[in-house]
């Protein structure tokens, strides 16, 4: 199985003996050894996966590298952050997704009114299995915890991912203030309930949800 490590905190080095990785198409740097570059794309695999991006629009570019030797991988200087699964699934906005294992499936996920709020879609990017993923964060991500009884509540412009079983709620503090421009700025946010892990970022995209 390929090895993923960072080369400081904006760089992904994969380690390979003959293994491959399915990562952001374009998103190569550097490598040494013999590499070999394919075009793929995402949304998830086979026929099932071609009608699901048609579907969903999530249409991730991706590229599966194969190869002996280390691929250096990156995106915009963003920060990287490795997430390992034991049989589980990652949900991240594919504009957040850098890399996977070989072996992980990639599909996609419907979000209901947190897609909504945040301009990226109805669907999100889903991967799961046994292995590692690089996700992409602005600025260094911070892992929440979400137990029982303890549920967190995220800006939608935050989110980054989340593993492990979780659901997540749309819920609006928007009122009649709020539609007179004296809101508080946090119109909505996303709950999230039950037992697992959320990446938030440091820094607040633009979102449908922001502008009120």
């Amino acid at each position: 199985m390929a090895q993923f490590r960072l080369q400081g905190s904006k760089v992904l080095a994969v380690d390979m003996a003959g293994d491959a990785v399915k990562a952001k198409n374009g998103s190569m740097v550097a490598y040494d050894g013999q590499m070999a570059f394919k075009k793929l794309t995402g949304g998830g695999e086979g026929i099932r996966g071609m009608v699901t991006r048609r579907l969903t629009g999530e249409s991730m570019e991706l590229m599966e590298v194969k190869g002996q030797g280390t691929c250096y991988f990156a995106d915009r200087a963003s920060v990287i952050n490795l997430v390992g699964l034991q049989a589980d699934k990652l949900y991240v906005e594919s504009s957040n997704l850098l890399a996977t294992d070989g072996g992980l499936k990639t599909g996609t996920s419907f979000t209901g009114m947190r897609g909504a709020s945040t301009g990226t879609g109805l669907f999100t990017t889903t991967v799961e299995g046994t292995g590692q993923a690089a996700i992409m964060s602005d600025g260094p991500a911070v892992v929440l915890r979400v137990t029982p009884g303890t549920p967190l509540v995220v800006d939608p412009g935050a989110y980054v991912a989340h593993t492990g079983h979780v659901q997540q709620h749309f819920q609006s503090g928007a009122t009649f203030r709020t539609l007179i421009g004296e809101g508080g700025g946090e119109g909505f946010q996303i709950r999230f309930e039950g037992d697992g892990l959320v990446y938030v970022q440091p820094s607040e995209r633009n979102t449908v949800g922001g502008a009120v």
